[in-house]
């Protein structure tokens, strides 16, 4: 159900963080460009012939009202479910991974960080923590099946990996039980062999033996149809470190310390009754969550027990902070990022760049500028290099006042077998996925 064996654009930013953006980038996330893009692509024979036969939507049906929104294709009868798996290729199997065996997560870790998403210039490479990668796939109700790893039979050696795992997802009015499916990863000798489609089959089948018949994914690469396609934004926390790695340029007229001294922080934040987020604020959390995810057209529906997993602090993971009145002691804002660093390729001063991502924020009393900054100054008392976030929820109101500069890169987002008539806006969109 998903490809994200192509990164996502380079991570690096606008060379000019200072410039007022790409005056065109806007335009390039519109689905007439993605549609573009897609047939200047078949135009040169690279046809998706795998997800043109899949229940997503299609390229040649943009644009067409009379077909209905929701499922493109009715739920089969468990019973007709394929029970057997996919044929590999005769040399290699499956297995299903125990996360909860720090063998085995040490091996997915290992495979994730020497073979996953890197930028366009194999200069950074994503380093998914064993931590991080325990939280992120034992989400409430997960299925260890669905946690699917590709072995070779002599050696037992782990050389592919793709996950799913269940989520509630609101889509307008309607509430869909979803596998959110990620981690697609091949090891870099094998790419020739088409492994990917027959993982994303067989993914698709342990999903569908749940009685789950949607998922929601993302990709860098345009395949058919995005529901949206987002930016990611980066502000620099650490801009020296940043530079000296080429993750961002000095500015036209701009000296090392005149960066340094535009990027400075506040050593402390603003707001009062700014604290981290505790087990006791899980459902006054969930309450005000639950309250600003309604104005989005596609959101999780997230319950106390989502909350707690997803949002509770766990170190060099995740981390949330929540704003408490002093006078009444509501809880009346939150801000929550994770953590997913990069390591650093080739380069002999520096082997991990700390990079926080922008997760879930709410702001009710607090101006989200102010939250924001917040968020920004503990994460720089973290040791964070930079904060990332895409352009989906209100971020967009934030993020040139402080100080993030467009990346190069692209998110796209897709729903599988459920049709939305019309692309949405990023800002429509409330919905993270790591």
């Amino acid at each position: 159900m998903v490809d994200r064996n192509i990164p996502p654009g380079s991570p690096k930013e606008n060379p000019d963080p200072n410039s007022d953006a790409n005056p065109n980038f806007k335009d390039d996330s519109s689905l007439e460009t993605v549609v573009k893009k897609f047939q200047d692509s078949i135009s040169l024979g690279k046809q998706h012939k795998f997800w043109e036969t899949q229940p997503v939507g299609q390229f040649k049906d943009v644009g067409d009202s009379s077909l209905p929104e929701g499922p493109i294709e009715p739920p089969t009868p468990l019973s007709e479910v394929r029970q057997e798996p996919y044929n590999l290729p005769s040399l290699y199997q499956w297995t299903t991974c125990n996360l909860d065996s720090e063998e085995i997560c040490t091996e997915v870790y290992n495979l994730l960080s020497n073979n996953y998403v890197e930028d366009d210039e194999n200069m950074f490479r994503f380093n998914y923590s064993r931590e991080f990668l325990q939280w992120a796939l034992r989400p409430p109700g997960y299925y260890q099946s669905w946690h699917i790893g590709v072995q070779v039979k002599a050696s037992k050696k782990l050389v592919a990996f793709i996950t799913g795992v269940p989520a509630k997802i609101r889509v307008k009015d309607e509430v869909v039980t979803m596998a959110e499916v990620n981690f697609l990863c091949v090891h870099k000798k094998l790419r020739s062999k088409r492994l990917a489609p027959v993982m994303i089959k067989e993914v698709t089948r342990r999903i569908h033996l749940e009685n789950i018949w949607q998922a929601a994914y993302t990709a860098g690469v345009v395949l058919p149809t995005p529901i949206t396609t987002c930016q990611y934004w980066h502000r620099s926390l650490n801009p020296k470190k940043l530079i000296d790695v080429g993750f961002s340029r000095l500015g036209a007229r701009m000296t090392m310390s005149r960066t340094i001294k535009l990027y400075k922080l506040p050593d402390s934040t603003a707001s009062p009754g700014f604290r981290k987020m505790e087990l006791r604020d899980v459902p006054a959390v969930t309450r005000l969550i639950r309250n600003y995810l309604k104005q989005f057209v596609v959101a999780p529906d997230f319950d106390e027990n989502d909350v707690e997993h997803w949002l509770l602090p766990a170190e060099n993971v995740v981390d949330s902070y929540l704003v408490e009145s002093p006078e009444t002691h509501e809880i009346t804002d939150f801000c929550s990022f994770y953590t997913l660093p990069s390591s650093i390729l080739g380069n002999q001063n520096y082997s991990t760049l700390k990079a926080a991502y922008s997760f879930y924020n709410v702001a009710t009393r607090t101006p989200l500028l102010q939250l924001m900054n917040d968020a920004l100054i503990v994460a720089k008392q973290k040791h964070y290099d930079v904060f990332n976030a895409l352009d989906v929820m209100e971020n967009e109101s934030f993020l040139k006042e402080l100080k993030f500069g467009p990346g190069d890169g692209q998110l796209h987002y897709y729903l599988y077998n459920y049709r939305l008539q019309r692309a949405l806006k990023p800002s429509k969109l409330g919905l993270v996925l790591l």
